[in-house]
């Protein structure tokens, strides 16, 4: 019987460099609260001088996920770019200490390691303006097919879809994901990374996904709807699964007629929401992979999200598997 690897996600390498400061701040440096905003490398250079007390944490969305995967008990791996410098180091080196494979290598030469300036205000909502650097460099040529053919999941970041080269790797991994008869699944990262591609997600949704993670502002801009319960009756015509976060009020997971609302989970209180989404993916597709009903999928979705936003940064601690236990 042909022994399969749980997860294996492809996404934007990052490092992320996390600071706090105020609404004020954000202002200043004409950032929208709660976005993403892409930005050059003389800009995110001058933006690191003035921020304070920061803190270096390999990051990217999908690779956030995949570490949770990990950490949870999975099998995991990873594809996307860095470069040989010191925050590709950093990244390469904290994959590692999760047991999570790095599949793409190091690049000796192009562009830096990418990093995200992620703006923690107060109220743990956070902000980003993200350095792509090496991620632009990613291509069909580092998608390696055993890999992709190996594991049950191959799971794919939305923001990959704003890179022409790292959309044709896209392309290229989800047909061999499909041909071999395994899951895919598609987070759609942001808001405004919807707006941006939303005619090419909704092709690719409906040919590629079984599974849809968004939270409510991305479902109802993909699908032009009012609310978020009519954004995800029609994504339920185009995808198996469809799971929709709404902060506070938990998650929605719908999966053919039936639909199930999940209670978020708050351990303590916000500290910082980075990775919130990103370790609900990792919860739901740590379920799926062990054989969980769809229902307890996203009850563990939730835990995973309620144990990161408890700390800072977007990556779950060692406790996670145990909590799971216990809170199960």
């Amino acid at each position: 019987m042909e022994s399969l690897k749980d997860v294996i996600g492809i996404g934007n390498a990052v490092v992320d460099i996390l600071s706090y400061a105020t609404d004020k701040f954000l202002q200043e440096n004409k950032f929208t609260k709660g976005s993403m905003t892409l930005v050059d490398l003389d800009s995110i250079t001058k933006l690191q001088r003035s921020i304070e007390n920061t803190m270096e944490i390999s990051g990217g969305s999908v690779a956030n996920s995949v570490v949770g995967v990990s950490v949870l008990g999975g099998s995991s791996s990873y594809i996307g770019k860095v470069h040989q410098d010191h925050l590709g180091a950093v990244f390469k080196g904290d994959l590692d200490s999760s047991g999570v494979i790095l599949e793409s290598g190091v690049s000796l030469d192009g562009s830096p390691t990418a990093r995200c300036i992620v703006i923690i205000t107060p109220d743990g909502e956070r902000t980003m303006a993200t350095y792509l650097g090496a991620c632009l460099e990613l291509t069909e040529d580092d998608i390696p097919i055993d890999a992709i053919r190996n594991h049950k999941v191959t799971y794919l970041e939305g923001y990959l879809f704003d890179v022409p080269n790292a959309k044709n790797a896209v392309l290229k991994a989800a047909e061999i994901a499909k041909k071999k008869g395994r899951s895919i699944a598609l987070g759609l990262s942001d808001s405004l990374c919807v707006c941006r591609n939303r005619n090419s997600f909704r092709k690719f949704i409906e040919k590629y996904v079984n599974i849809l993670f968004a939270n409510e502002k991305e479902i109802v801009s993909l699908y032009q709807e009012q609310d978020v319960m009519a954004a995800v009756s029609k994504a339920r015509s185009d995808c198996d699964i469809v799971i929709a976060t709404i902060g506070e009020n938990g998650s929605i997971v719908a999966e053919g007629e039936h639909m199930y609302m999940i209670d978020a989970v708050i351990l303590d209180s916000v500290v910082d929401t980075t990775g919130a989404g990103d370790m609900y993916a990792a919860g739901f597709l740590f379920g799926m992979t062990h054989g969980y009903n769809i229902e307890l999928c996203g009850r563990i979705g939730s835990i995973a999200a309620g144990e990161v936003i408890s700390h800072t940064g977007g990556r779950p601690t060692s406790e996670l598997r145990g909590m799971l236990k216990r809170m199960l």
